[in-house]
């Protein structure tokens, strides 16, 4: 059993959250309500436009599992818990078994889409009310569907590898085939998987009966083929010229005959591009998210509970600053009745909006309503950068 280094906060489910407007405990009312939130003007001292934060519970639409929703992974797997950050850098055997599950779990992630919430997004940018996206995801769908709006990735990706030693990024995708390629057997029973279609259910006992048997923890039970057999490669990079430790000598950085990075190499550990917990969010992804809050009229909060202290500060420093604040999230958020409380009870969503719906059926029917009244569009912004990656070059 791994020894807990961190504690998770609120694994279990929040107090219930208080709507307001009273009126917006129906879809209309909550509709109405967020209607009159992007009509009004901001703050006569803040800027005219929206920044939107996201979280796990904006992609359930597109298959995914949220964190602490009523069907959380939390919630349903009390046992569940995460690998932490110094556990995957410092232990050869936890790095095997986090690839190994990620192996299994990674072409569900790679073959899911963006929902409607998503592309309700892109159109809420497209009308000129939205100029930045912060999420706490990381599956990418946020640049997939609206690439032209700037999106803030809080909490990294798993479309990419990086290098713990030279930080160099590599494609996911690319990674699985050498991950297939070291790992025959588990090659054969992803694909058998796949075929049987284990991996697009949710029951686990339907799971069990296809083949893939989930213990309490997450585990994999695969008798053929253990996790404490699997291999993965090392980075190309660091393999090709290892780098230089502060002692002036190099990294030692070696790998079977068939590529996998094995001890006592001492760089070329490769993980994927998220922020673990144990980790620190990047200092200039820290300071961007700032900016964005900063340079904001009104903020949108979407599908989380806040219950990371790195997207909570957000929402507290966008109140700090007077803006507006409007959740649309089922389930119970971290502090939202500090958000709401200093609210005057009468007002009808202009000056705040607290909602239990779902993001993808109630954004889309914001968008067409909006959509109806000039008096709340403005120019569309400009595009963000893209992102490319080298990973299969490297290993030509």
């Amino acid at each position: 059993m791994r020894k807990t280094l961190f504690r998770i906060p609120y694994t279990d489910l929040l107090p219930p959250s208080f709507v307001t407007p009273s009126s917006a405990t129906s879809f209309q009312g909550g509709l109405d309500a967020l209607h009159r939130f992007f009509a009004a003007p901001s703050p006569a001292h803040l800027p005219p436009s929206t920044i939107v934060l996201t979280g796990a519970g904006l992609s359930v639409a597109s298959g995914l599992a949220d964190y602490r929703g009523v069907k959380g992974t939390y919630k349903l797997n009390k046992t569940y818990r995460p690998i932490y950050f110094p556990e995957f850098v410092k232990n050869h055997e936890a790095r095997k078994r986090y690839w190994a599950r990620s192996f299994l779990g990674w072409p569900s992630l790679h073959n899911a889409s963006p929902n409607p919430g998503h592309y309700a997004i892109r159109d809420l940018g497209n009308l000129g009310i939205v100029h930045n996206v912060i999420t706490q995801n990381v599956d990418s769908f946020h640049p997939q569907a609206h690439p032209d709006l700037p999106t803030i990735e809080l909490h990294g990706y798993l479309r990419s590898i990086v290098c713990t030693t030279c930080f160099s990024e590599f494609p996911r995708n690319e990674f699985q085939d050498e991950l297939s390629r070291l790992n025959p057997k588990w090659a054969a029973l992803l694909n058998e998987a796949i075929a049987s279609g284990a991996l697009t259910t949710e029951d686990s006992d339907e799971r069990r009966f296809k083949g893939i048997k989930v213990n309490p923890d997450g585990d994999v039970d695969l008798p053929d083929a253990p996790y404490t057999t699997f291999r993965y490669p090392s980075c190309p990079r660091c393999l090709s010229d290892p780098p230089t430790q502060p002692d002036g000598h190099r990294h030692v950085v070696e790998i079977d005959s068939e590529g996998a990075w094995v001890p006592p190499s001492t760089a070329g550990i490769l993980k994927p591009a998220v922020v673990m917990f144990g980790e620190n969010i990047n200092p200039s992804v820290k300071d961007a998210s700032e900016v964005a809050i900063d340079n904001a009229g009104k903020l949108l909060i979407l599908g989380t509970s806040l219950a990371t202290y790195s997207a909570w500060r957000l929402a507290k420093r966008a109140h700090d600053r007077g803006m507006p604040i409007a959740i649309i999230s089922i389930g119970g958020v971290r502090g939202e009745e500090d958000f709401f409380r200093h609210l005057d009870p009468t007002q009808k969503g202009e000056s705040g909006v607290r909602v239990e719906l779902s993001t993808d059926d109630l954004l889309p029917a914001l968008v067409s309503e909006l959509r109806k009244d000039a008096s709340v569009l403005t120019p569309t912004p400009e595009a963000g950068p893209g992102n490319h990656n080298v990973f299969k070059d490297l290993l030509s």
